[in-house]
């Protein structure tokens, strides 16, 4: 039986709330963390090749770990205060932490990290708006990226699916594309 009310209202989506409880005003996305195992090679990539921009990094030494936190905001706008700086990138919506444990970049036993993907599945992509799937995907393909899937494979065509250092998957997509490839499911 078909509903007459939106896929995204409660009445279809069992278990959704109407309104937010008025507790969680406030409340963002802040920040999707991901294991890395070398920290140059991570840096190199978010920022030289997505255009990520490393807004703070936090190193706890006793721990021996790094955190580098990427995000598409000028790191020029947060302040120069470093503790007023880490909660000036908390505050900022949508970044990437970059998790590097001291050591495994160099440890020949290390054998990296899950990327969600392959069994047992878990966590499957992060994803990234370009102005242009096609044009961004020529650059990659320049640029040596690993694809899992370019804008026509499949039978998604005009998104694509592209592998970061450890093997993490993002998905390209741009606005111009999104509505019409997702059209049939909406």
């Amino acid at each position: 039986m078909a509903s007459s009310e939106p896929k995204e209202s409660p009445s279809n989506n069992p278990g959704l709330h109407q309104e937010p409880d008025e507790a969680t005003r406030g409340y963002f996305l802040q920040q999707t963390m991901f294991r890395i195992k070398d920290p140059k090679a991570s840096l190199d990539f978010y920022s030289r090749v997505l255009g990520m921009r490393l807004l703070k990094r936090l190193d706890f030494a006793e721990m021996k770990f790094s955190l580098y936190f990427l995000g598409y905001e000028n790191p020029e706008s947060g302040p120069a205060d470093p503790t007023e700086r880490t909660v000036w990138t908390f505050g900022q919506k949508a970044t990437l932490e970059l998790t590097h444990n001291w050591g495994t970049e160099s440890d020949p036993e290390f054998k990296g990290y899950h990327n969600g993907n392959s069994e047992p599945r878990g966590f499957g992509h992060i994803g990234i708006t370009v102005d242009d799937t096609y044009k961004a995907c020529e650059r990659f393909e320049r640029l040596g990226v690993e694809f899992v899937k370019k804008p026509d494979d499949g039978k998604m065509k005009g998104l694509a699916f592209i592998k970061d250092p450890d093997g993490y998957w993002i998905e390209i997509f741009d606005l111009k594309r999104i509505g019409g490839i997702s059209a049939g499911a909406s």
